[in-house]
């Protein structure tokens, strides 16, 4: 899919509320900008719906008008990538927190250097776990955070209880143990669902338990290590649920989204799944009560093996930058206003996200224990994804590999230690690693 236009029907909108139209080339307006949005919502049309209302509130504030256009996660790397070369791009940008040093290797954005960060509250503003992932460690930084997530377990409180399982498993062994308990192919319902057909979430999944059994996907000097013993190991234990332990609904394979995978969660076809902090509005949108599911840390290795770090989620989440030689000024107004407390509150409130500034994050709707679980593993037990150059090429290429050895599984071969070491050499190789 490529770029989208309007629709008639939000160009109407737009209008209704002040948010005229604008190009987005060279800065020709002062008071208009275009704004890439990313996806957040269970649908494009509802991110408009939460976006439009306060979009017309910063151009009540600060007349200057604003051109949305919401993209879904498969296209928006693409997308962004293509506009850093051609020059044809927008203002502002919702960016993939784990894409930041390799967007910022561009050069197609505006530093937040001191000044420009005190332009849009200084760096104080802004939770530091969330400003680990903003680019690469010792250069200056070309975004700044706008959502915050963290990876949790869902699971299910009946099926839990009709299964005996009183309390929701902390490490690996219960996990496999507590799935194979709630899985029964017959009846068509397993322990758990996977979204094995995202990249994305492949390549997070191979992070995290790779980093539990004391892996890296690139050493200090950024050069790639994808194929380590740990790192085959983490892999093959998330691949494991569908193979081996056969606890994953096979049609794991087929979720190319969290959305997807979240279907089978509240269907009742899978009794946990795997999801970052804004999964409940998925879950609320597919109208499964909040009161029958639950939510829990990552489970961890334990003991851990040698090297392994308590991880069980990468520092997720959603920046926001500004294309360089476009309205910069107005594009800081306006990233000022997004991470302002009560946009903060507002729209991690609707998307089920957390707050990234420390203002926001002390909001008595965000002191929830839900919400608190997710803040806890965000500040604890994640890890920043490599904040390297070539780290999208990293989360294309691993993600691409485990995707196929998902596919490869279901369809009735089985995936060994072999498979994967070569699977991962594979992916190291695109990269220029040996």
């Amino acid at each position: 899919m490529r770029l989208k236009t309007l629709t008639a029907a939000l160009a109407v909108a737009l209008a209704a509320t002040g948010l005229a139209a604008c190009g987005s080339g060279g800065g020709s307006d002062p008071k208009a900008i275009t704004y890439w949005a990313s996806n957040q919502g269970p649908s494009l049309q509802r991110d408009k719906e939460i976006l439009t209302p306060e979009l017309a509130e910063f151009t009540k504030q600060t007349g200057i008008a604003v051109k949305l256009e919401v993209i879904d996660w498969t296209h928006l790397l693409d997308r962004i990538t293509t506009a850093t070369t051609s020059g044809d791009g927008p203002d502002v940008v919702n960016i993939g927190n784990t894409w930041s040093a390799s967007l910022q290797a561009t050069g197609a954005f505006v530093d937040f250097d001191g000044p420009t960060l005190d332009k849009i509250g200084g760096q104080s503003k802004f939770l530091a776990t969330s400003l680990r992932s903003t680019g690469a460690e010792g250069k200056t930084p070309t975004s700044v955070p706008l959502y915050g997530l963290s990876y949790g377990l869902f699971y299910n409180k009946k099926k839990f209880a009709a299964a005996g399982i009183t309390t929701p498993p902390t490490n690996w062994t219960d996990f496999v143990a507590d799935a194979k308990k709630l899985t029964n192919p017959a009846a068509n319902t397993y322990g758990l669902s996977l979204a094995g057909g995202s990249y994305t979430e492949s390549a997070h999944f191979a992070f995290i338990f790779g980093k539990q059994h004391g892996g890296n996907f690139f050493d200090k000097s950024g050069t790639p290590t994808f194929a380590t013993p740990q790192n085959v190991a983490g892999v093959k234990q998330y691949l494991d649920l569908l193979g081996v332990d056969q606890v994953s609904i096979p049609s794991s394979a087929e979720h190319d989204t969290t959305q997807d995978a979240t279907a089978d969660f509240t269907s009742g076809k899978a009794a946990m799944m795997m999801g970052q902090s804004n999964t409940t509005a998925y879950i609320a949108a597919n109208g499964m009560a909040e009161s029958d599911y639950g939510i829990a840390p990552l489970p961890i290795e334990a003991p851990l093996p040698p090297g392994g770090e308590r991880v069980n989620s990468h520092v997720a989440g959603i920046n926001i930058a500004a294309f360089k030689d476009k309205n910069t000024d107005a594009a800081l107004k306006f990233i000022n206003f997004m991470t302002s407390k009560a946009e903060q509150v507002k729209l991690n409130q609707a998307y089920g996200s957390l707050p990234v500034t420390a203002e926001a994050a002390a909001d008595p709707a965000f002191q929830v224990p839900t919400i608190k679980t997710f803040l806890d593993v965000l500040a604890n037990t994640s890890a920043p994804m490599p904040m390297v150059t070539n780290e999208s090429q990293f989360e294309t290429t691993v993600g691409s590999a485990l995707k196929d050895l998902v596919a490869q599984i279901v369809g009735g071969k089985p995936v060994t230690e072999g498979d994967v070491q070569a699977a991962l050499s594979a992916a190291q190789q695109k990269l220029g690693g040996s």
